[in-house]
């Protein structure tokens, strides 16, 4: 009967949410893979190969280039005609949000909430780095 019991108890605890990993998921894991190394379904689509997120930090002395990624991922510096086969998440972020909060009348920060987001998956990036 305890055996249920702690079983019953296993079950019943609350999932941990991960935003920056859910954020990972629905936007980079497509390419970048589920383990972030570039190996994703989409990635052979690309006409460069999607770099292996785990080694940023590992092939920039060990520093994660934390600015540099959040222009990438803004789309900041970013030129306004020619190819880039990565998504700028800035803009579409901004989309989604806009939309998803459109009930809010305007009553919101925007570019705080899209900042948020990019830190949460950058936040994320940095714990997959290899060690």
């Amino acid at each position: 009967m305890s055996l249920a019991f702690f079983g019953a108890v296993a079950l019943a605890q609350p999932a941990v949410y991960d935003a920056g990993k859910l954020e990972y998921m629905d936007n980079c894991a497509s390419c970048h893979g589920v383990d972030g190394k570039g190996n994703g379904p989409l990635g052979n689509l690309l006409q460069r190969s999607p770099p292996d997120l785990t080694l940023l930090a590992k092939n920039n002395q060990g520093v994660l280039p934390m600015n540099r990624l959040f222009e990438v991922l803004d789309g900041a510096n970013v030129p306004s005609h020619g190819t880039r086969d990565m998504p700028v998440w800035g803009r579409e972020y901004r989309i989604e949000e806009a939309q998803r909060l459109r009930e809010a009348r305007r009553h919101y920060d925007e570019p705080a909430v899209v900042r948020a987001r990019i830190l949460t998956l950058l936040e994320y990036i940095s714990r997959i780095q290899a060690r």
